[in-house]
């Protein structure tokens, strides 16, 4: 059996002149420079494994009122009518290629849009389990994450929380700790500063992360091997700067 994500992009790229593209790491389906549908796993931390389809503000309407378990107004792309269908709850698939083909034929030429037809015959996926697909929920990762959390939560004053759906660690109020699996990718994120993120990246493990990079940050790749004296040492550089002078005299 196929994947969830090789069943998306079939229904997907079986439009006329279909391509697929990242777009802020996610895939995105077009066709002539114009978006008809996105594939998200748990996008930020939402809980779902959604496709999300281009429609305007009446269509989306629709849909959600008509059954809001299945059909829902997802982040960023909702506000221009666009709906996500939660593929967890049992749709068939038959009628998910159907809407995809009515998405495509929004933006399509004219010309291309009278070419389209769902795809007739869509293999069912392996499972349509998000723990058994996102990466977070691999058994290696969630041992990092362990490893991870318990030098944190060592030093004073420290807790656990979320952010974009991932766990990130707080010294007082301050995030000083982050942990994602972005494109299936463990890494551990930690403020080392401008000088620090130069002498790191000579090491092919670290990467400056998006957005918050220019900010000092750091990511570190643990998909390779924990250095548990390393992360340490990072962790308790980041939980230094963020800390209140209380929490350091604890140290």
């Amino acid at each position: 059996m196929p994947g969830l994500n090789e069943v998306v992009k079939a229904m997907c790229l079986h439009m006329p002149e279909a391509e697929e593209v990242l777009s802020h790491g996610l895939p995105e389906y077009r066709v002539r420079g114009k978006a008809f549908a996105r594939y998200t796993v748990n996008h930020h931390g939402d809980g779902k494994l959604a496709l999300i389809l281009n429609a305007s503000p009446a269509e989306q309407a629709l849909m959600v009122q008509a059954d809001p378990k299945v059909f829902f107004v997802p982040a960023y792309v909702g506000h221009r009518g666009w709906y996500a269908i939660d593929l967890a709850q049992g749709v068939p698939w038959k009628r998910v290629a159907e809407l995809v083909q009515e998405a495509y034929c929004r933006v399509a030429p004219a010309p291309l849009a009278k070419q389209a037809r769902p795809l007739k015959k869509v293999a069912k996926p392996d499972t349509v389990d998000l723990r058994k697909i996102d990466p977070f929920f691999a058994p290696k990762n969630q041992k990092l994450l362990a490893k991870l959390r318990r030098l944190c939560l060592s030093l004073p004053e420290t807790t656990e929380d979320t952010a974009f759906g991932m766990p990130v660690f707080k010294a007082g109020k301050k995030t000083f700790c982050q942990f994602n699996c972005y494109h299936g990718r463990p890494t551990a994120l930690f403020w080392v500063g401008p000088e620090g993120q130069t002498a790191l990246t000579a090491d092919a493990r670290y990467t400056i992360p998006a957005y918050m990079g220019h900010n000092g940050w750091i990511s570190l790749g643990l998909n390779k091997r924990f250095d548990e004296a390393e992360v340490h040492e990072l962790a308790l550089q980041s939980y230094r700067h963020f800390a209140l002078k209380r929490m350091l005299k604890a140290l």
